[in-house]
């Protein structure tokens, strides 16, 4: 459905894409991450229309479309800011593509009645802009870019402007909505946790370039790269030397890293903190190989979850996450570590 091919956008000196070259199949939902400044909304911009590649190809259906208006790509897209008209009720926002195409005036009512059904605004017809919510507003957007009709959805950060709890109850309805209209839907956001809960497949970018691209367990549980692992989620990193038989020696310790075959020098080890068990007496741990001493330096509740931090004799100090009602340590403890030797992601030096 969208194709990039060796596309690269300069402004200036600055390349905000790099020949960048990826693909979004039809129906599928890809977000785009990063760090502010990575282009995302470049990337966005560019399949729209709003701006031209000074190098490389943009294909859409197959065909190029890099000097194709932005009224002829058949786009919806949805802003951060929402971009309603002020001047008009939730009917007339919904209705104003279809009235800009001079669609049938019973085909528009119908259509925008139906939106309004689907979005959950019913009651909300003849309501305006002012008068409704931030999350209303970003329904009744979403409504008005779904009227068209539109092959491609694009959604610039959408809910950024928005509390947590309406956040997460708008996440779930664009999924449901992608899902039930098929539409292709690129969506930009720097929220991580966003991007991989609702998407097919996430690409994670860096200065104009994609780091990873691919489903979010593989992002999550198989970082390509120290930026990828370090961007998405919480990550504990130690260097470390290969020796061989599957070993590492990080200081004067040895570890065992699954999937490490032949590879030997110096290495980047990076473990979740899920992936490291505690316990106050070593006999309690699955094995006595890959563990360590260490002690409480601190605690966060985090809801669900506590985050323990603790000092080890690694040179580093560990993250270590576990279900709030098993914590029983205080800062000052003596613990033992775990770190399951099949959870290790290994970077070469």
């Amino acid at each position: 459905m969208v194709k990039f091919e060796d596309v690269t956008k300069t402004y200036g000196n600055v390349k905000a894409v790099k020949n960048l070259s990826f693909e979004v199949k039809e129906g599928e939902f890809l977000s785009l991450v990063g760090p502010s400044g990575c282009g995302k909304t470049t990337t966005l911009r560019l399949i729209a229309g709003f701006i031209k590649p000074n190098n490389g190809k943009i294909y859409i259906n197959g065909k190029v479309v890099n000097d194709l208006p932005v009224k002829k790509r058949n786009i919806g897209i949805v802003f951060q800011n929402y971009a309603l008209f002020p001047n008009l009720n939730v009917f007339e926002n919904i209705a104003f593509g279809l009235r800009a195409r001079k669609e049938n005036p019973k085909v528009i009512e119908e259509e925008v009645k139906k939106l309004i059904n689907i979005v959950g605004l019913s009651g909300k017809e003849k309501s305006f802009p002012k008068e409704l919510s931030g999350g209303q507003q970003q329904r009744v957007a979403l409504a008005r870019s779904l009227a068209i009709r539109p092959e491609i959805l694009l959604l610039d950060e959408p809910l950024s402007a928005l509390d947590a709890k309406v956040r997460l109850n708008l996440r779930y309805e664009i999924k449901r909505l992608q899902r039930e209209f098929g539409i292709t839907t690129i969506y930009v956001t720097h929220d991580q946790e966003e991007a991989l809960s609702i998407s097919d497949r996430v690409a994670v970018m860096k200065a104009g370039t994609i780091e990873q691209l691919g489903a979010s367990m593989e992002i999550y549980n198989r970082p390509k790269t120290k930026f990828v692992a370090d961007f998405i989620g919480i990550s504990n990193f130690l260097k470390a030397v290969s020796i061989g038989e599957e070993r590492v020696r990080i200081k004067d310790k040895i570890f065992y890293v699954e999937g490490l075959g032949e590879v030997r020098g110096e290495l980047l080890l990076t473990i979740r903190p899920e992936n490291i068990e505690i316990e106050s007496d070593l006999s309690r741990l699955p094995d006595r190989k890959n563990t360590l001493g260490g002690t409480v330096k601190g605690v966060t509740f985090l809801g669900p979850i506590m985050r323990v931090l603790v000092s080890t004799k690694l040179d580093t100090d560990l993250l270590v996450d576990l279900p709030a009602g098993k914590f029983f340590w205080r800062g000052g403890e003596d613990v033992y570590l775990y770190l399951n030797p099949e959870k290790f992601v290994y970077f070469e030096s």
